[in-house]
């Protein structure tokens, strides 16, 4: 959670700082841009919120826990990105775009404040990087990780965080061309933009937390290095497998296999060792295993 806590205390600092711009410059870009880093500052408690739920130990109601309480919390998160974030800026930039009172000042001091948010925000950024790095332990490229991964919360900030730089660079360049051109209609066509920006965004993220929600099961790598703990001599055929995320780090793995006549006394020795296997190859998750003996029948239907 290193990541949550680089963008919640970066978000608190910009936040201050874009105040403090759109109070002294009227920028609506700079607005757009505050109510961007306010709505993150909320989605970093969200998340931290929803990290502590998903730790709740696990009960009659809940016997598996509450793991998936960070995919609903990232839910709401990609939402309030949505509405609070993109819309509402959408909103409030496009009724400066034509209104005729609407003037830009102290563009200098604008975008000095820009260039240090931008640095800020990078800062985060690289935080978010470098625990996707520690993640991607298969080395994937990142836009691959990033849809494979069950980890709501790194998506989310490593989302945030390039929405936050992509949308300090749009102001800079609206800022500019007002300046230069006297023209504040820049400054609120990139307001604009930066709210297009974050509802893209959360469009996004609200399609992988749907799926996650949902139940997604192992990755495939995960799925290939669990199918040969199966590919064993005791076995005459693995009938059917079936897996499901319950957390970013909690599988549910079901089995049937059929045994080979000569092996059958030993059922549950042979289950006992496919269990230790798997999870030996994979340690990185707490598995709950459970593999029945059976019967292949061809036309067999469920």
């Amino acid at each position: 959670m290193a990541s949550v806590f680089a963008a919640l205390g970066a978000n608190l600092l910009v936040a201050l700082s874009k105040f403090v711009g759109f109070a002294l410059s009227g920028s609506a870009a700079m607005l757009n841009e505050s109510i961007h880093s306010v709505v993150d500052c909320a989605n970093q408690v969200l998340l931290l919120v929803g990290d502590k739920q998903a730790k709740k130990q696990a009960t009659a109601n809940h016997p598996f826990g509450q793991g998936r309480a960070k995919y609903f919390y990232s839910t709401i998160v990609a939402m309030m990105l949505f509405f609070a974030g993109g819309a509402l800026g959408i909103m409030e930039a496009s009724q400066k775009m034509f209104h005729p009172e609407h003037t830009l000042e102290n563009a200098w001091l604008v975008m000095g404040i820009l260039l240090i948010d931008i640095f800020i925000e990078s800062s985060s950024l690289r935080v978010a990087i470098k625990e996707i790095r520690v993640l991607n332990k298969k080395h994937l490229p990142i836009w691959k990780f990033l849809h494979e991964s069950r980890h709501s919360e790194i998506l989310i900030i490593f989302a945030e965080d390039t929405c936050a730089v992509i949308g300090l660079l749009l102001a800079m360049g609206g800022t500019l061309l007002s300046h230069l051109t006297g023209n504040p209609f820049y400054d609120a066509l990139s307001g604009v933009l930066i709210g297009i920006l974050l509802c893209l965004a959360a469009l996004f993220l609200a399609r992988e937390f749907y799926s996650l929600i949902i139940g997604e099961s192992a990755t495939e790598s995960d799925l290939s290095v669990i199918r040969k703990s199966f590919d064993r001599e005791e076995i005459s055929r693995l009938i059917n497998l079936k897996t499901i995320h319950l957390s970013p780090t909690d599988i549910l793995l079901t089995g049937k296999i059929e045994l080979k006549e000569s092996f059958a006394s030993h059922s549950s020795d042979i289950i006992n060792s496919i269990e230790r296997s798997i999870r030996a190859d994979l340690p990185q998750y707490k598995i709950f295993i459970y593999i029945e003996i059976d019967e292949y029948l061809e036309n067999y239907s469920r």
